[in-house]
């Protein structure tokens, strides 16, 4: 198997082929065994809910997520709830993000580069967890991947009013789906200085960042008030920075060895544009060298050679028509701040308020995949220095390896036992252990997502300790009632199921109700079934004969 030099030729084909790539791993164990977990059964009840239901409950909890769960309804109300429906959009979100991601590596520096790029985003072990995740994280990295490619047309010259309208747009959408991609602002602004580009692209960029900005505010503001969604999150230790200093690490590598890669390198010449051309590039008046070679000049990533001068397709495929060139961005320009800013950025915040959970700034792998693109750009260039036929053997075969290399993490990430429990286990389970009558207790409350994703389940039981529904009380988990009346109501009862988590994922019993419901159960029941499923506990408890009786 070797790249077919047709297929250098087509931009389109370099931005598809990583596009399907990344949907048939995503669509590989999609279901995870039908599982899902707590996170995603938070998407599945909410997006279940009448619209006016969920706005309702953005005015207390979860508004950061707003436009997702509307999304999500109304791919529910369209399609019906199933495993598909909920993780299919971070599929083809991915999808569209490698897609984006090759266009920019092969407009910045050849096809070699951006099918390495959009090849290795849908490998990467990270990538993988969120490509098959009912939550918004794949969304913000698709948007942050089409802004990112609109504003490397802009730097390339290309740039109308409708593109930074688009950019705006994209940016926007990101915001509004989590603002922490704002983040992605600063990674830009960082390449549009780094490239040097003109002060016009540099104003227009900001009048199109600031309306994106102006836009997000209002989420960000109004999210402030229900910060305490976030405060399981640890405060920053030393041993957080560990995977953060591996990625920038590995990216700074690429920055450095793929920043001589031969733009545009073509299998049958075996060298870079500007050995081809004998151009390694020019001086300005200072005497320096100047940044802008011939390599950079052409339109696109695979630039053209003699041949293409004369109007026919050369060794490096069919090219769009020149056109003039403004910020000239290399690889390193557009991957490094990409990675490193969100990164670093999300740890400054940390600093103030504990927020630092690597799925809120996944969009930052993008800069990641554009790095490794490059490596692969430079072994590619290194291997047709001695070998033409070689170098088209050279991707295949990386891509090859990393994927058997990294097999049994993507076999980890799609079971169950990838995430910390499973909603869909725990309510089969109760499905088969309960009797018409039966009380249920759930702790924490959080765990009524067992019943609120399958209601069916528990057909038939009560749940003793609710006073309000999370649809009338406008919350993810219902309000419950005082320990007095819980505890009444369980005394009540002759069985009880409980619902809760296992001891290895269990906290400890927090506010009064927990605890009430704990001691009741173990002074006036006995557990006649206990089993452990998935991350969740599912436990039969009856009720103690009085004492003097029987």
């Amino acid at each position: 198997m070797t790249c077919d030099p047709r297929v250098l030729r087509r931009p389109l084909l370099v931005g598809l082929i990583p596009a399907v790539w990344t949907v048939v791993l995503g669509l590989w164990g999609l279901s995870r065994q039908n599982s899902v977990w707590r996170d995603e059964a938070a998407t599945w009840q909410v997006a279940r809910r009448s619209t006016g239901d969920i706005v309702r409950m953005l005015e207390h909890v979860d508004v950061v997520h707003s436009l997702y769960y509307l999304c999500m309804h109304g791919l529910f109300a369209g399609f019906g709830p199933s495993t598909t429906v909920l993780r299919l959009p971070s599929v083809l979100a991915v999808a569209a993000a490698a897609a984006c991601v090759a266009l920019i590596g092969h407009r910045l520096a050849g096809a070699y580069v951006g099918l390495g790029a959009g090849l290795a985003l849908g490998l990467l072990p990270a990538v993988q967890f969120y490509l098959q995740e009912g939550r918004p994280y794949a969304l913000v990295a698709a948007g942050s991947a089409v802004s990112t490619l609109l504003l490397v047309n802009a730097l390339r010259g290309r740039a109308r009013k409708r593109t930074w309208a688009a950019y705006a747009c994209a940016v926007l959408v990101c915001g509004w789906l989590n603002w922490l991609a704002l983040l992605i602002l600063p990674a830009h602004l960082i390449t549009l200085l780094w490239s040097r580009a003109p002060r016009g692209v540099r104003v227009r960029w900001a009048v199109a960042a600031g309306a994106a900005t102006a836009g997000v505010l209002p989420l960000a503001l109004f999210s402030l008030d229900q910060s305490g969604q976030v405060s399981w999150v640890p405060p920053l230790t030393w041993h957080m920075m560990i995977g953060p200093a591996i990625l920038l690490a590995i990216g700074g590598l690429g920055g450095l060895l793929g920043r001589r890669t031969g733009t545009g390198t073509a299998p049958g010449t075996g060298m870079g544009t500007a050995e081809r051309t004998g151009v390694a590039g020019r001086t300005d008046r200072t005497g320096r060298a100047d940044r802008t070679d011939l390599a950079d000049r052409t339109d696109l990533a695979d630039p053209p050679d003699l041949a293409d001068r004369a109007g026919r397709p050369g060794s490096a495929g069919t090219v769009e028509p020149s056109g003039p060139v403004t910020g000239s961005p290399s690889v390193a320009a557009v991957g490094l701040p990409l990675l490193a800013v969100p990164q670093l950025g999300l740890i400054a915040l940390s600093l103030v308020k504990p927020l630092f959970v690597d799925r809120y700034i996944l969009f930052s792998l993008l800069g990641l995949a554009l790095l490794i693109g490059a490596l692969i750009g430079r072994a590619v260039d290194e291997v047709a220095r001695r070998s033409r036929p070689a170098a088209r053997c050279v991707l295949p075969v990386l891509v090859a390896v990393a994927l058997v290399a990294l097999l049994p993490q993507s076999l980890a990430k799609r079971s169950p036992a990838s995430r910390v429990d499973d909603v869909l286990a725990a309510a089969e389970r109760t499905r088969q252990l309960k009797h018409d009558g039966d009380g249920v207790l759930f702790i924490p409350a959080a765990r009524r997502d067992t019943w609120l994703v399958t209601p069916d389940a528990f057909t038939g039981t009560r749940d003793i300790a609710l006073a309000e529904t999370p649809e009338e009380s406008g919350t993810l988990k219902g309000v419950e009632a005082s320990p007095a009346r819980v505890r009444a109501a369980m005394l009540a009862q002759r069985r009880i199921l409980l619902v809760t988590d296992t001891t290895g994922v269990a906290r400890p019993a927090r506010g009064r109700r927990d605890r009430t419901k704990a001691e009741v159960l173990a002074t006036h029941f006995t557990l006649v079934s206990d089993e452990r499923i998935r991350g969740r506990r599912v436990a039969v408890y009856e009720r103690l004969a009085p004492a003097g009786r029987g």
